[in-house]
This record gives C-alpha cells, sequence and structure tokens, in this order.
C-alpha cells in the first residue's frame, strides 16, 4: 500500500501568464519506493500562518483590517485560508515531481490579497494540507485506489517579496477595489457631475473631502 509524502522545495511566477499564477514545485515521495503508483488526484488547502513571523509597524497597521489592533492578536492572529489547489502527478516510482498552480488575485477584498498586500518583507509561512486518491498496481497487477492519509501536510516560507513583484508585473502601478453596483453608480454619477475625466481624479478629489470630515469629527 502506497505512503506518500509531500514536499514543497520552490514556487516561481508562470512564465507568460495572462493572469497572476504561482508555481509551487512539489517533491512527492512513496514508500515502499520500488511500488509503481500510477497517477494520484491531489489536491491542497493552502494556508497562511499569520503567527509564525513579526510585523513592523506599517504591516500592523495594515493589517488591522485582518486581525484588529495588535494588542488583540494573541487571540486574533491565526491560520487564514489562501486558496485551494489541484494536480495530476504521473506515473512514477520512488519520487516524483509535480506542478502546483496557484491562482492569484489582486482583489483588495479577499482576505488572502490583503495580507500579502499589508507585507513589506520577510517571508511568508504556508501550510500545505493535502488529501486526495493514488491509483496504484498491487502485487497481482490489479489496479488499486487508496485515499491520501489525511494527515499529510508540509509547510514552507515564501518571500513576500514574490507575490507583490507579480502583482506589479501584471498591474504596474496600480490596485484593484471592488465595488457594489449602488456604490459604483453613486461614484460614477459624482465623476460625471463634477466633470471628472478619470477614476484616479475622481479618487483624488473626494480624499480632501473626507479628511476634512474626519478633522471635523
Amino acid at each position: 500500500m502506497p505512503e506518500l509524502d509531500f514536499k514543497v522545495t520552490g514556487v516561481e511566477p508562470a512564465v507568460h501568464g495572462l493572469t497572476p499564477l504561482l508555481h509551487f514545485k512539489l517533491q512527492v515521495t512513496n514508500a515502499p519506493p520500488t511500488e509503481s503508483i500510477q497517477t494520484v488526484m491531489l489536491h491542497a488547502q493552502i494556508q497562511f500562518q499569520s503567527a509564525q513571523r513579526s510585523y513592523n509597524a506599517q504591516e500592523q497597521e495594515r493589517l488591522s483590517d485582518l486581525f484588529g489592533t495588535p494588542d488583540r492578536w494573541g487571540q486574533t492572529l491565526r491560520n487564514r485560508l489562501w486558496a485551494h489547489s489541484n494536480t495530476i502527478v504521473r506515473t512514477f516510482t520512488g519520487t516524483t515531481e509535480a506542478i502546483l498552480p496557484v491562482q492569484c488575485t489582486y482583489d483588495l477584498n479577499v482576505t488572502a490579497t490583503k495580507y500579502f498586500f499589508a507585507l513589506e518583507e520577510g517571508d511568508v509561512s504556508l501550510l500545505f494540507l493535502f488529501s486526495g486518491t493514488v491509483f496504484y498496481a498491487a502485487a497481482d497487477g490489479r489496479l488499486q485506489a487508496e485515499q491520501i492519509s489525511w494527515n499529510k501536510e508540509c509547510a514552507y516560507r515564501m518571500p513576500a517579496r514574490l507575490w507583490r513583484e507579480m502583482m506589479d508585473q501584471h498591474y504596474p502601478n496600480s490596485a484593484w477595489i471592488y465595488l457594489h453596483r449602488d456604490s459604483f453608480e453613486r461614484l460614477y454619477a459624482y465623476k460625471r457631475r463634477h466633470g471628472l475625466a478619470t477614476w484616479e481624479q475622481t479618487i483624488e478629489r473626494l480624499l480632501p473631502e473626507l479628511d476634512a470630515k474626519e478633522v471635523l469629527a
């Protein structure tokens, strides 16, 4: 019966990707090493382990949207889900390598995007939780199927700059904000009413008004 183990050995942005996509390099090892593995239908849940690193003052301020003020972090600084990923591991014996693709978004309403956006330096500690089905040849040659053990996992530290550099490549000097339709309609009406040519001008005009209201409050 197969006993698979998994290790993430590296990560890099997908070459010529139309959207932000990271390729995690995955090493898959089976015991016994002479057993023939036909296929592995592999699923990974990926979490970022926010408590596994320190944060400077600016990062703490940005992360207040996720975890509250630092005095509460003893209760709030917990693992958060980043992504789910699937891949097919082809026929092998002993050890092989596979690519685990992770689609990324720049939508700042998404928890993982808020987290990555807040980081300026250092590494992001990631936890990979594996599940799926392994197909292998039994001693008599018949094809067998087994579920991957629920406790298969591994950790990997990814440089925070990698995510930011990838987003800068796809969306240079820009950021995304998702708005509900009614909020967009109000903002669009403001833009038309004041004869503003771009969304940048619209936001720049609104910010001083908002700052003034905060001072008066």
